[in-house]
């Protein structure tokens, strides 16, 4: 791995390594060039900046005061410290997802050996997934899990394939602790069934199970992860009860969970995580199922292909009859196909043409984005542009009966929650102001009809008015 890194940063590597140094770029040029979408991503980006401005690395708050309980702050300190260190803005608050995604890119190179291909293969065919793309420049917890999940799994098969690896052992656990961090007990669920089942099926001893370090590794994973849940609950008594029996059991079971402070229904049909499993993971999906499909007798006694499509099919098998779940959900499986697609690399026919084939969604949204074809969808889903008018931006600035999070980012936390009285003082003090409204809200109020406020910028769903004596008239 070293002497293929030396490689890479001498500029003597090979073409797999320079097509992902451009897909990297494209990523890192995109999450610049992409603004905070309403209304998960730029939630979390909200809550990471009041973590960096208000100084409060041990509870997380959606708004000034009000805690946010739904997850664990791995992603929130990150994007925070980025925005400590650098400012807040898009490409700042995205840029440890993007980091992490590289890592995990480079990580995965060590297992092109078995199948004696390029180091670089895994990580260009793991960048070349939709699903993995889009997320190395989202600001979620997902990648974070997934990261856990692929040290938990990685550091488990090291372990026992390396003669009892302790430093992997150790790994092992840690990747747990950072997993409770970065979502909670899901860390556990996802990856303890199927490394059990794979211990079965082979028949792994006892004894070579109990040279795990069973006392030093959860001492590990305890250390990094039970201080902050105790400080959380300390400082914001009712955290634990509403985000490990809330967040894992209830809203797992029902959608409409009315205990939900934070979320919406999103309400799937039934097996629907199997259809994001697909649709976000081709081509590369289908390269696996016709291989798992004609190789299906000898992946059974394959410890390294089972261990791998074990790892693949639980957390979809484990989400089939969940009534709450998105896309996201599936990221945790996205090294296991990039890695058995690795394996039979050798065995796949047009190799080339599949790769152009995973090579041009990337580019077609770096062309797309190039264009401006993509601004309109952008304008109807954040509250950016509407916070870079110099009017807008010079002035008190207010939202009428609810402010979104993208709006709270770009005013760094100046933009205001108002109801309709508020809005009729405002209006008596003759100043100038600013203040968004749903356009289904237009019409039901009497300073519309009194010709009092006017109409200066719109999308789909809101317009941005200020007094019709205001200067900008």
């Amino acid at each position: 791995m070293i002497s293929s890194l030396k490689k890479y940063f001498s500029g003597k590597s090979d073409k797999y390594a320079y097509w992902l140094t451009v897909i990297i770029f494209i990523r890192a040029w995109l999450n610049a060039a992409v603004p905070l979408m309403d209304k998960t991503e730029a939630r979390y980006a909200e809550i990471a900046r009041i973590m960096s401005e208000t100084g409060n690395w041990i509870v997380p708050q959606i708004d000034y005061g009000v805690p946010f309980w739904a997850k664990p702050p791995l992603s929130t300190w990150v994007s925070a410290a980025g925005i400590f260190l650098f400012g807040a803005n898009e490409f700042v608050v995205r840029l440890p997802y993007l980091i992490v995604s590289i890592i995990m890119a480079f990580a995965i190179g060590k297992y092109a050996a078995k199948s004696k291909v390029s180091f670089f293969l895994p990580g260009l065919i793991l960048f070349t997934v939709p699903e993995f793309f889009l997320h190395a420049g989202v600001v979620s917890t997902d990648v974070m899990l997934a990261f856990s999940v692929g040290v938990v799994m990685l550091s488990f098969w090291e372990f026992l394939d390396n003669d009892n690896n302790k430093k992997a052992g150790l790994l092992f656990f840690a990747g747990m602790g950072i997993g409770l961090l970065a979502k909670g007990p899901i860390v556990g669920i996802l990856t303890l069934p199927p490394l059990f089942i794979w211990c079965i099926r082979f028949k792994i001893p006892l004894k070579k199970l109990f040279k795990i370090p069973w006392i030093i590794g959860p001492l590990v994973m305890l250390l990094i992860a039970v201080p902050w849940y105790y400080l959380m609950e300390l400082r914001s008594p009712g955290f634990n009860d509403y985000f490990i029996v809330g967040e894992h059991f209830k809203r797992f079971f029902d959608s409409g969970w009315a205990g939900d402070k934070y979320g919406f229904p999103k309400q799937q049909p039934l097996g629907m995580i199997w259809v994001f499993l697909v649709i976000t993971t081709v081509p590369w999906i289908a390269i696996v199922a016709v291989k798992g499909f004609q190789h299906f007798k000898n992946i059974l006694s394959d410890r390294w292909r089972l261990f791998l499509w074990l790892w693949l099919l639980w957390t979809p098998l484990f989400f089939s009859t969940s009534k709450s779940l998105i896309h996201p959900y599936i990221l945790p499986v996205m090294i296991p196909i990039v890695l058995l697609v690795v394996h039979e690399w050798g065995n796949i026919r047009h190799r080339k043409r599949i790769l152009a084939i995973g090579l041009f969604i990337p580019m077609a949204m770096f062309v797309i984005l190039l264009s401006g074809l993509a601004k309109p969808f952008f304008k109807d889903n954040t509250d950016k542009y509407f916070l870079e008018d110099p009017f807008i931006a010079a002035n008190p600035v207010y939202s009428l009966d609810e402010k979104s999070y993208s709006s709270q980012f770009y005013s760094k936390g100046k933009i205001k929650q108002i109801n309709n009285l508020q809005l009729d003082s405002l209006l008596k003090t003759k100043q100038q102001f600013s203040v968004f409204i749903k356009k289904d809200r237009w019409a039901g109020l009497p300073a519309l009809e009194t010709k009092e406020i006017i109409n200066i910028t719109e999308n789909k769903l809101k317009g941005v008015l200020v007094p019709a004596y205001s200067k900008f008239r």
